[in-house]
């Protein structure tokens, strides 16, 4: 098999092996979804996430180190009990510091007879969650379009997806399909076969995807 992608990592007792085979296997992707929900102390510990915040970036930066270029996606969650505006801005600094290569983000919702509901009252109104929401996913754009606009002039290999009108549509192994970034290939560059990796001149990049053509 000539990629594999690692998915749903825990970070609480990570198994720190994997590292090196990611970083030593050329079909092991270097690309890790690991999902972090938070950053504060007290929100973790409401949450049950059995982790700190400074194992958190302990953890992050020896991913780093130990497999140079990395590409990690993580899943963060505001409106959580507990999470005011200095917890939440605590997060967006998190954000700012990790500069996550891919990131989602929900709103929390109360959920009957879950551990949450039954200890927390969930203070934080639907009309906040979204403003944070909305405000946490635009400083990911930001971030994002640069991570983006570094690859412009790289070569990447590519696996074709599909094709869509004038493209051919593609993903890097930074990229998992349905939830992270694409890569487009204008038709007239040439024909593609689903499911097969090609050499891709990237050229050009907006907020999420990446154009090219190829050799």
């Amino acid at each position: 098999m000539e990629w594999i992608r690692l998915h749903y990592a825990y970070p609480t007792h990570f198994p720190y092996e994997l590292l090196e085979v990611m970083r030593e296997r050329k079909n092991v992707c270097k690309y890790l979804d690991i999902a972090l929900q938070h950053i504060n102390d007290k929100v973790l510990e409401n949450m049950q996430r059995h982790i700190t915040k400074q194992e958190t970036l302990e953890l992050i930066d020896r991913i780093r180190k130990e497999v140079p270029g990395i590409c990690l996606r993580t899943t963060l969650m505001v409106g959580f009990p507990g999470e005011g505006e200095a917890e939440f801005e605590e997060l967006k600094d998190f954000v700012r510091r990790a500069r996550f290569e891919r990131m989602g983000a929900f709103a929390y919702s109360e959920e009957d007879g879950t551990p949450a509901a039954e200890k927390f009252e969930d203070e934080v109104s639907e009309e906040e969650k979204e403003r944070r929401l909305s405000e946490l996913m635009a400083l990911q754009q930001e971030i994002s379009a640069e991570v983006q606009a570094e690859k412009v002039g790289t070569l990447q290999k590519v696996i074709i997806d599909r094709r869509e009108g004038d493209y051919y549509v593609g993903r890097t192994q930074y990229d998992s399909p349905e939830v992270d970034p694409e890569v487009l290939i204008p038709v007239a560059e040439g024909t593609f076969r689903r499911g097969c990796i090609y050499d891709v001149q990237i050229t050009d990049s907006d907020d999420f995807d990446l154009y090219g053509k190829k050799l």
